[in-house]
Parts: structure tokens; C-alpha cells; sequence
């Protein structure tokens, strides 16, 4: 009796609204308060629509979004405005759901700015109702791209497994060197996708925890501070995302963040995958060019911006932000000096910023640019920076994008003279800087990730799942770029 009576208090709520608003024009909250209760609404919800937005709700694990009840089972069972108003408010927090995710990511992030989807639609859901096309208005809200489908089909593996498989690791039974164990093969395979360990070699038994993979777990635990023993135990188990209902969790997670994304991205466009450290370019919607990256250390973390790339830098100079420390040592080395006062470091081949800098429009302080220290793009572990990105090849990188702007002979002889010069593009390049640590890999797969900011928990919590804290990458201190 007790939820009965929650939700019927919840559905007595009177708001005088005459429609349910266009998804278009309507935030999460308005939605959420638009609960409407009249004889024409109580009509619109026939035993046929309420069947219909069952049979959706009953398929919502195809999105991840099972683990959220949005219709209590004795909505029935009130009376019939309470029911209205119930049903009503179940298929509007559903269709938002869908259309724009459950959670707002400016509730996370200090800093949100990527594009949000737009629905072009003016059908509402007063007029699905209506028309009896309830489940295909609900259908037309989700994604319907080739990543979200395959992220789709693997949450519902996951979960399928989730729920079958037993814990095979406990505390008492950890994976040491020389035993034999069927979470070996999945262990290896993270380890492979996460640039750990080359692929095993094909003489050894697929189960065998050799000293090479306990190798790569070593250099894995050193990077998240777990102690570097090369034992598989919970710990490292939960960095490798391959406990049971782990991988479910992450796709239900990575699920959320695609239906934060416009569903039409710029054909032309720039991702960075800062939970990949990875750089993926699309021209004209072909991808062309994907590249390592060094992306913001934990604490210091690359934010989710949507940021253009305006135009290059040749030869750049970098002042150093106040919130980097700079000791008498660096300022000597670096050739720096003290300009309105802040330390600057002079252009050259030493500078932080490397031979080019990709100035981008935001008020972060944040772009992409080079760097005096290419040796860090052969890490596994590349959280390293105070925020930006730095780019492997950024010179070739600048060239192939000053080249397809049509720049590329003035981009050639900035870079050239060995001075400073800006070279403004003609038009500016979207760049979108996402945390993806699930997603569809170049072999049509999908790839997983770790979680190194640690940022999936608190959606996984809000979808329904358990808390699960997760480990953070641990940046060591490399040097004092940005």
C-alpha cells in the first residue's frame, strides 16, 4: 500500500496546461511538470495506449534504461484521472529519457558545451496518443546511428550474461602467475584494447596467466596507484571493467552519453575520446585521420566542450597559466621570461607547446596543440596533461587540415620563417571533446576502455545501477605543459 499511495499523491497534483508541449521547445523539467489531467486525456489513454506504452517500457532495456521503473505495476489500480495523470508522466520522463538522456550533464560538469540534440519533430505526444502511434513516436526519439545500435545489441548481451554468469574472482581467489583461469582470454583482451600488452603469442594455452600479461597488469596497477604486484584481484578487476554486470553497467553508461549528442554532428568535425586518448577526424562524414593523444590528468581533466578550431599557430609561444607552478630550475631550462607577470616561454622546438598550436573558442583556456614531448604518446596511460590536448604528429596534423582549408601554402611558410605567425582559417572546425569508454572500434566491435576520471559513476547511479566507485588513472608528474 505504501508506493500505491506515493503515486497517488504524486497524481494529485492538478496543473491546468491543454496540451503536452512539443519536445522541441521544452526542457527536462517543464516535461516533467507537464502532468495533465482532463476528460479529453482520459480519453487519449485507451486500454490500447496504455498497452502500447507498456510494451515500450518492457523493451526499455534496449536503450539501458531497465534498471529505471517509469510506470508503478498497480498504476491500474488508482483511479482513473490518478491513472491519467501517472501514465502521462511516465511517457513524457520516458520520451525525455530517449530524446536527451536521463541525466543533464551540466548537473555533472562544471562545464558542458557540447551540442545537445534538437528535435526537428512537431508531433507531440498528445497527438501520438491520438493517433494511436504512441510506440512509434517513443521509437523515433533514441539515436538511431550505427554506434548506438551496436551499443544497443552489446548491453543486451552483457546484461543477458550479467545475470547468468557467477562472480568466477573473489577476494580469496585472485589469479597469480601460472594458473589457469577462463578470465584470461577477457583479461587479455582489455589489456590488448588499452595498449598494455601486444597480442598473446599463439603458442601459449588461451587460459595460461603468463609472466607477460602479469607484466601488463604491473604497468596497469602503476597507473591507477594499485599496488604492482601483477596479481588479477578485485581491485585490478575493477580497472579492467570485466567483473559480472561491469561491462553491462558501462554500455548502459555509454548509452546515456550518446543521447546527450545532436543527433546530426558536423560532417566535418574533430572528436577526441578523452577517456580513449584518442583523436578520430571526419571530413565531408568520412573518417580520415585518428590519432594518439595526452589529454588532462584526474583532477586536472580535460572538459566536455564543444570548441571550434578557429585558426593555427606557427610557432607559438606559451604563457603559463597561474594555477601551474613554475620553480627557478624550469624558468632557467625553459628560457622563460617574465611578461606582465606571467612566465613565457619563447618559441622553438623546446616550447610546450611544441611547433603549432590549434587555437580553439572557448573560455577554458583549453585547444589543442604540439609538443617537446612526443616520447609520451608511446604510453599506455596517457591522462598526463593540465587539460589540453596534445597531438601526435600535431605538424602533419596541421598540415592535412591547412591543406583542406585551403591554406596550406601560408601554413607551409609560417611553420617555415620559424617565427611566430597566426594563419586564420577560412572556416572554423568543430571540435567535440567527448568521454566515451565504450564505443564501436574500427573492426566494427565495440571497444571498451577504463574509466580513468572516474566519471561513469554517478550515471550508472542514476540509471539504476548499484554505486560502484571506480579507480582514477594516476598521472605522474612528466613535466609542466599544458
Amino acid at each position: 500500500m505504501k508506493n500505491k499511495t506515493i503515486y497517488v499523491l504524486l497524481a494529485s497534483v492538478t496543473l491546468s496546461v491543454p496540451a503536452v508541449p512539443t519536445m522541441a521547445h521544452t526542457s527536462q523539467s517543464d516535461l516533467q511538470a507537464t502532468v495533465v489531467s482532463t476528460p479529453e486525456w482520459n480519453r487519449l489513454w485507451t486500454p490500447a495506449n496504455r498497452a502500447a506504452l507498456k510494451q515500450a517500457l518492457a523493451d526499455r532495456a534496449r536503450h539501458g534504461l531497465d534498471h529505471h521503473a517509469f510506470l508503478p505495476p498497480d498504476v491500474d489500480e488508482l483511479p482513473a484521472d490518478a491513472a491519467t495523470r501517472v501514465y502521462t508522466k511516465a511517457a513524457q520522463d520516458y520520451a525525455n529519457a530517449l530524446a536527451n538522456g536521463m541525466v543533464d550533464p551540466s548537473s555533472l560538469h562544471d562545464v558542458y558545451t557540447i551540442a545537445r540534440p534538437t528535435a526537428d519533430r512537431t508531433e507531440t505526444l498528445g497527438d501520438a496518443l491520438a493517433q494511436n502511434r504512441l510506440a512509434e513516436w517513443l521509437d523515433g526519439l533514441a539515436p538511431a546511428d550505427p554506434d548506438y545500435r551496436a551499443l544497443s545489441q552489446a548491453y543486451l548481451t552483457a546484461n543477458r550474461n550479467a545475470y547468468a554468469a557467477e562472480p568466477v574472482i573473489t577476494l580469496a581467489e585472485s589469479i597469480h602467475v601460472g594458473d589457469v583461469n577462463p578470465r584470461v582470454p577477457e583479461i587479455v583482451d582489455q589489456l590488448v584494447s588499452d595498449g598494455y600488452l601486444a597480442a598473446r603469442p599463439s603458442t601459449e594455452p588461451v587460459d595460461l596467466y603468463s609472466p607477460d600479461i602479469a607484466n601488463a597488469v604491473e604497468a596497469l596497477q602503476r597507473d591507477y596507484g594499485i599496488r604492482e604486484d601483477g596479481i588479477i584481484g578485485p581491485n585490478t578487476l575493477g580497472v579492467l571493467t570485466l567483473g559480472p554486470g561491469d561491462r553491462a553497467r558501462t554500455l548502459a553508461v555509454a548509452l546515456e552519453r550518446r543521447r546527450w549528442l545532436s543527433r546530426t554532428p558536423p560532417a566535418t568535425r574533430i572528436d577526441v575520446n578523452t577517456a580513449a586518448a584518442e583523436l578520430r577526424y571526419y571530413h565531408d562524414g568520412q573518417l580520415v585521420d585518428r590519432r594518439k593523444v595526452i589529454v588532462g590528468e584526474p583532477d586536472r581533466e580535460t572538459p566536455p566542450l564543444g570548441s571550434p578550431i578557429y585558426r593555427l599557430v606557427a610557432n607559438p609561444t606559451w604563457t603559463v597559466p597561474k594555477s601551474i607552478p613554475v620553480s627557478r630550475a624550469t624558468v632557467r631550462a625553459k628560457n622563460m621570461r617574465r611578461i606582465n607577470g606571467y612566465w613565457v616561454q619563447p618559441s622553438g622546438p623546446d616550447n610546450a607547446l611544441g611547433l603549432v598550436k590549434f587555437d580553439m573558442k572557448n573560455n577554458q583556456a583549453i585547444y589543442l596543440h604540439d609538443t617537446a614531448a612526443p616520447e609520451l604518446f608511446d604510453r599506455s596511460q596517457r591522462h598526463l596533461s593540465h587539460g589540453c590536448v596534445r597531438v601526435s604528429d600535431a605538424l602533419g596534423f596541421a598540415a592535412m587540415l591547412a591543406d583542406q582549408e585551403g591554406v596550406g601554402d601560408t601554413w607551409a611558410k609560417a611553420y617555415a620563417s620559424g617565427d611566430y605567425e597566426i594563419i586564420d582559417l577560412p572556416r572554423e572546425i568543430p571540435v567535440r571533446l567527448l568521454y566515451h569508454n565504450a564505443f564501436l572500434g574500427d573492426d566494427g566491435k565495440v571497444a571498451f576502455r577504463t574509466d580513468p576520471y572516474g566519471w561513469n559513476d554517478a550515471i550508472g547511479v542514476e540509471l539504476g545501477f548499484n554505486k560502484k566507485m571506480s579507480h582514477q588513472a594516476k598521472a605522474e608528474a612528466i613535466d609542466i605543459g599544458p
